[in-house]
């Protein structure tokens, strides 16, 4: 499995992802201005990963504070939680973790505790978000496979591979497991995931360096191929789940359950408990992000659009949970009705 991201000699390094497939460079850097640019720009991506990268950044800033501004440290860090918070609105885990993280440097201010040791706890606390990922996915990963059969055909939207977390994956991750653990023998549909590839890009890139047979299909070709019955299971990752199910993911998502559902083709999400957002009732209020125009004026750096014209470009949909044949979570596979059984799972955390 890829290592994404990790900490060494009091530095963030991580895999750039806006470089993949083409190149694979590793940053290393112990400026939290990096990670939060990295965040924003889809070096660091994945909505776990994101929650990750986010809690080195805190880190980061809090060496960086002790060190240059001790006198404002605990005000410096609020800037520093205020700048990755303004990254991305839609994954929850990033606000999920840096929730974490400022708890720790809230209560050791309330408590007197100096700097040099908040420093430490925030650390101590990042590393513990990272570890808990790695193995969340492995447990999302294990428990999905038990709805993979042997032979089967997937289809997968995105990224939810170990790119997008600190190991396994979630969508991927399953299939993984399945495959390297089980010896299930499976093939692996990929959407190229418009406008910016991240299927394309990252997912066969993946599924290739694990020798997983993978085809690559554009987006509009996803409708045929079910209908053509060569699509068994579709599983996708998330970045934020309502409690009633409803589920913000990577923009295609939404079409892709609805071509299912048409089908009768079994629609699962896979995803940690860190990316039901308690206090979203439905996908109606999930806050969904807009991106620049350019990504899809231009196909790499070659524009594909005419001049004057204007741009839509919303990163995420919202697929309905009534589209949701499970979510598959570290704590078990959720069946609908969704709403109690994510709200108990959330109070138990």
């Amino acid at each position: 499995m890829f290592k994404t991201i990790e900490w060494k000699n009091n530095q963030v390094v991580f895999l750039d992802q806006r470089q993949l497939p083409l190149e694979e460079n590793l940053i290393e850097t112990n400026d939290f201005r990096v990670i939060a640019d990295a965040i924003s720009a889809l070096g660091l991506r994945g909505a776990p990963l994101i929650g990750v990268g986010a809690a080195y950044g805190i880190a980061l800033g809090a060496q960086e504070a002790l060190s240059g501004h001790r006198d404002q440290y605990f005000s410096f860090l609020e800037s520093v939680d205020q700048t990755l918070r303004s990254t991305r609105p839609t994954a929850v885990n990033l606000f999920w973790a840096l929730d974490r993280m400022k708890k720790i440097w809230k209560d050791a201010e309330m408590q007197g505790i100096s700097p040099h040791d908040c420093t430490e706890k925030l650390l101590e606390e990042a590393i513990k978000i990272h570890n808990e990922d790695i193995q969340t996915n492995q447990s999302i990963a294990q428990k999905g496979s038990s709805l993979i059969q042997d032979k089967d055909a997937i289809l997968t939207h995105c990224n939810a591979g170990a790119l997008a977390c600190s190991a396994w994956g979630t969508a991927l991750g399953i299939v993984y497991w399945a495959a390297l653990q089980e010896g299930k023998k499976l093939t692996v549909y990929a959407d190229e995931t418009r406008p910016l590839l991240q299927g394309a890009r990252l997912t066969t890139f993946e599924l290739l360096k694990n020798h997983i047979p993978v085809t690559l299909i554009t987006d509009n070709m996803a409708g045929y191929l079910m209908a053509r019955g060569q699509i068994h299971k579709i599983i996708v990752g998330a970045d934020r789940i309502a409690v009633n199910g409803d589920t913000a993911n990577k923009i295609g998502t939404y079409s892709l359950a609805v071509l299912a559902s048409y089908h009768n083709i079994p629609f699962y999400v896979a995803a940690p408990l860190s990316t039901i957002d308690i206090h979203i009732t439905s996908g109606e209020v999930i806050p969904i992000e807009e991106r620049k125009p350019d990504e899809v004026f231009y196909f790499g750096e070659k524009r594909i659009a005419p001049q004057g014209i204007e741009v839509w470009n919303p990163a995420f949909d919202v697929t309905p949970h009534q589209l949701i044949r499970a979510i598959i979570t570290e704590k078990g596979i959720l069946y609908p009705p969704f709403v109690e059984k994510l709200t108990l799972l959330k109070q138990d955390e």
